[in-house]
């Protein structure tokens, strides 16, 4: 019977969605073709990163290799878009990574997709109000900063920002509000936000390359005893590092990467639009990598503009390009180029408001999180409760966390998601009768079907020790199994676990690796073999022949490669956002195991298994979830 009980609950976790568009996911829309996907691609993705993070990345972290760690992020993003462009285009309508977690992999993953996506969007609008309160009161001349600072700062703990920010509280809370009443994103200032912030881009590329000057990618100690000389307050100085181009070494470079990787978040928006799109299996991946490059050409030209006006130590990270142009003797530039930051920061903000309400609002209808939270307005249709409750989280990480603790944070929650992607790509393209981009309706396809529905001996009693073993190495069929698809599952847990110890000693201690420690070295070559021999048993299991829209190339490695850069970049990050972010998922956790396992919709649709003959004494007693 404990086993009994055991199994069920098991397969609470993994049961699945039914494949069921939803009333919106039919509506005939235009179709979107490349050259659109990629424009609504970059609107999405550049945002606050360009503006703020080049600032104190390259002071604190990187200097002028800032463009380094933009590159590594850039391919970073690039693997994860892949992957994320096979696992979406599995449904032919539009949805959410929680949606398509729900639908392939099942309600916990799902959960935990979803959870750490409201932590991200959430995040990202409170980073976003927090840059336009820097931005803000940079242009009026700190007088904010100033007064809030002296008044709280002594109050406030060290792992909160030095003062609270009301300016960014006001703000969320104030558009918050609009959204309640009904406002709705608009294509049209999208574009007009969008183009003000390619001009105002342009701007500072070019005037910047004209002004700029290369002796500051080759700065010395006796450049910077000179500036201090200067300056007299060697306070207002970053840290000179070692000087030159790379003045903090290949660790400030992927640690720089890791936060870089903020300002390429959005990307994967595109694959929400592959029911507009004619062609999705050409035409999301091609936007996808489109998307990433154009926006690491602009973090680029941005990245080395800003190292070549200014000194790297001499950058001032809560405001860099007015700063910089005051610095080169361009004055009014500086005005025109805050108006113009100012104005796209606020469209950023509106827009990053948006998808976290319809994410809570979808797991309230789902029965994974307060059903309250789904209640909508009879009139505007808008989800009053899931946009009051996102806003006002939204704003208390505006009003209490430093922009960098929020990029910490928010990094950390979309390198999971994106992990968590790869993953399912990886193991969903073994499993047997997985794709659901086919239009037949057949109920055993989108119904879950347990990973373990027995033992494996005992389903096949002659299948002892050794044929289990001879079978990771020669599958005996050419077809995905119920064995097959169980020693992939398994051994991609065990790679997960691998590369997730892989790279916590690569990013600790990676001198002592690098330099020959006996023990850390061996260690990490011991894991490298472990890896490779793993990686070439899910090689050899026969993956399911069924076509699909969008095929990611080089399976294993390119799925494994994306969760061992997504998971080493995650060891980049403090000790105090790993510690926040564990505090987001212990209560999410408690949520779903508390409530959301029990009121489930799937929990309530799924067939009940016959009681034993001792339980059934009255078959007119209602059953627990009505009692």
């Amino acid at each position: 019977m404990r086993c009994q009980n055991l199994y069920q609950f098991g397969q609470k976790l993994v049961r699945r969605r039914p494949l069921e568009p939803t009333e919106d996911s039919k509506s005939p829309t235009a179709p979107l073709n490349i050259l659109k996907l990629v424009a609504f691609g970059v609107a999405s993705t550049l945002g606050a990163g360009v503006y703020i993070l080049v600032g104190e990345v390259a002071m604190f972290i990187a200097g002028p290799a800032i463009i380094i760690s933009f590159l590594v992020a850039a391919l970073s993003s690039v693997l994860s878009g892949l992957c994320y462009a096979e696992f979406g285009t599995q449904v032919s309508w539009t949805g959410s990574a929680y949606l398509y977690s729900y639908i392939t992999m099942g309600e916990l993953w799902a959960f935990i997709t979803a959870w750490n996506l409201i932590l991200s969007y959430v995040v990202v609008t409170g980073s976003v109000a927090r840059a336009w309160s820097i931005a803000f009161d940079s242009l009026i001349g700190n007088h904010i900063f100033q007064a809030l600072e002296g008044t709280f700062s002594p109050y406030m703990p060290y792992y909160l920002a030095k003062y609270p920010d009301f300016v960014a509280l006001s703000l969320v809370l104030l558009l918050t509000g609009v959204l309640v009443l009904g406002a709705r994103e608009s294509v049209l200032v999208g574009k007009i936000s969008t183009g003000i912030n390619l001009l105002v881009l342009s701007f500072i590329i070019i005037s910047g390359f004209i002004k700029g000057d290369k002796h500051n990618w080759e700065l010395t100690e006796q450049d910077y005893t000179l500036n201090t000389s200067e300056s007299g307050d060697i306070s207002s100085l970053g840290p000179l590092g070692s000087g030159g181009f790379v003045p903090f070494d290949y660790v400030g470079i992927l640690h720089g990467a890791a936060l870089c990787f903020y300002s390429f978040v959005g990307f994967d928006d595109i694959v929400t639009k592959g029911e507009e799109a004619p062609d999705p299996h050409r035409s999301i991946p091609i936007s996808i990598v489109t998307t990433v490059f154009f926006c690491f050409l602009a973090y680029f030209g941005v990245s080395a503009t800003l190292t070549l006006m200014v000194p790297y130590y001499q950058i001032q990270p809560d405001s860099p390009f007015p700063q910089a142009f005051l610095h080169v003797g361009w004055g009014p530039a500086r005005y025109i180029v805050a108006v113009g930051i100012l104005c796209f920061l606020l469209y950023r903000l509106q827009s990053s408001l948006f998808p976290v309400p319809q994410v809570i609002q979808e797991m309230a209808e789902d029965g994974l999180l307060f059903q309250g939270l789904a209640r909508t307005h009879a009139r505007t249709k808008t989800p009053i409760m899931a946009t009051v409750s996102s806003g006002i989280l939204a704003g208390i990480m505006a009003l209490l966390f430093e922009f960098s603790n929020l990029v910490d944070l928010m990094s950390i929650g979309h390198l999971l998601v994106y992990s968590l992607v790869a993953f399912f790509v990886l193991v969903l393209r073994y499993q047997t009768d997985w794709n659901l981009s086919k239009n037949e309706k057949i109920e055993d396809k989108i119904q879950m079907k347990p990973l373990v529905k027995k033992n494996p001996l005992e389903s096949e009693p002659e299948a002892g020790t050794s044929k289990t073993l001879t079978s990771l190495w020669l599958p005996i069929s050419t077809t995905p199994t119920q064995k097959s698809a169980q020693i992939v599952y398994g051994c991609a847990f065990l790679l997960v676990l691998l590369l997730t110890v892989l790279s916590l000693i690569l990013a600790q201690w990676p001198s002592q690796v690098f330099s020959g420690d006996p023990v850390l070295t061996a260690v990490a070559v011991l894991l490298l073999l472990l890896i490779t021999g793993v990686t070439v048993i899910i090689w050899r299991q026969p993956q399911d022949p069924s076509p699909l829209p969008f095929r990611v190339p080089a399976l294993p490695v390119l799925p494994l490669v994306s969760i061992f850069v997504n998971l080493y970049l995650m060891m980049q990050m403090t000790s105090g956002s790993w510690i926040q972010f564990g505090v987001w998922n212990a209560i999410g956790l408690a949520i779903y195991f508390g409530y959301g396992i029990r009121h489930s919709l799937e929990e309530n649709n799924e067939p009940q298994p016959p009681a034993p003959a001792s339980q059934t004494l009255d078959k007119n007693t209602p059953s627990d979830e009505w009692s």
